[in-house]
């Protein structure tokens, strides 16, 4: 009985296949995922060598190790972003030891709600973390390291609205209440002060009486922008902005983070980029050395333009 009940329901459903085609009903999957997963890893390298060359030069490599990952939650009224960006790049020339190029870790944040599914606006909470992998020097000194893993990093933590144009590439962010942390986990950069921290205090003989702060905390407004969008075919435009003030110590001053880079698809594996990025921090203080003596003077615009050409892969 149970077979013949089998195939009597299996001729049915043909017949109706056959005699009802557009009552076809397709299966669908066991589970639906409102995730978006991007891991895209690369590598640059750059290479120059000289033979019997007449106007001279150093033979010189220098290698860029590069990743981002992306996992981006999207519901309805619900949308979480978040993205790590690594970078690491050192030079080898001739005649020298080997250099830092390049130092990042980056991991962002944000979270934001809607009231409607038609609106481009959000009440978001946005957090950032900024750092390094290695010490940083102040070449050709490679004593006495200039920053480190840590020293800094920086800790974004705000609450606010986010406007959002998925079709655009577009997002803006505005937040009146944002507490920035200030790590300076090295203690010789502690005791200096470097990077806003209040340094050490020493007595007029030059004795340690308390060791400098390893941190320090403000309150204030950040305002970012990031727009990311094909502006030509194989060019990609990637421009991320923000700035930030402190209500607390000399409101008005701002801190300007500005990176922008084209990335040009050659193929599938091959890409090139340059790009540029620029720093203002009024906390951090300019050193040169004069006469074999560091001087320490204002903040100052700080600038790093790339440009490579490498292998990228996308999973």
């Amino acid at each position: 009985m149970r077979l013949r009940a089998c195939l009597t329901a299996l001729l049915v459903t043909a017949f109706i296949q056959l005699a009802y085609p557009q009552m076809i009903v397709t299966t669908l999957p066991d589970s639906i995922t409102y995730w978006e997963r991007t891991n895209k890893v690369g590598m640059d390298i750059s290479q120059i060598a000289f033979v019997n060359w007449s106007v001279g030069g150093n033979n010189s490599v220098t290698v860029l190790g590069k990743g981002n990952f992306a996992r981006n939650y999207h519901k309805k009224n619900l949308n979480w972003d978040n993205e790590l960006v690594l970078r690491y790049g050192l030079n080898s020339q001739e005649g020298q030891e080997m250099r830092k190029t390049d130092d990042q870790i980056q991991l962002t944040s944000t979270f934001g709600y809607r009231r409607d599914t038609v609106s481009n606006w959000y009440y978001s909470a946005k957090f950032n973390f900024n750092t390094q992998f290695a010490n940083g020097y102040a070449y050709p000194n490679t004593e006495d390291e200039i920053s480190g893993p840590f020293s800094p990093a920086y800790i974004f933590l705000g609450v606010g609205s986010e406007y959002i144009r998925k079709d655009l590439g577009l997002n803006a962010y505005f937040s009146p209440l944002t507490n920035k942390t200030t790590l300076v986990l090295n203690r010789t950069l502690a005791n200096q002060g470097a990077f806003g921290v209040e340094g050490a205090v020493y007595d007029a003989d030059g004795n340690l009486i308390r060791n400098g702060r390893t941190s320090r905390t403000e309150i204030g407004i950040l305002v970012t922008n990031s727009l990311k969008r094909q502006i030509f075919k194989n060019i990609m435009l990637d421009h991320k902005i923000s700035f930030y003030t402190d209500y607390l110590n000399n409101f008005g001053n701002i801190d300007v983070d500005w990176q922008w880079s084209l990335d040009m698809t050659v193929n599938e594996y091959v890409k090139a980029n340059i790009g540029a990025h620029i720093i203002y921090d009024d906390d951090i203080k300019s050193k040169e050395e004069v006469n074999g003596e560091v001087i320490e003077g204002g903040p100052k615009l700080q600038l790093k333009q790339m440009l490579s050409l490498g292998l990228s892969y996308t999973f």
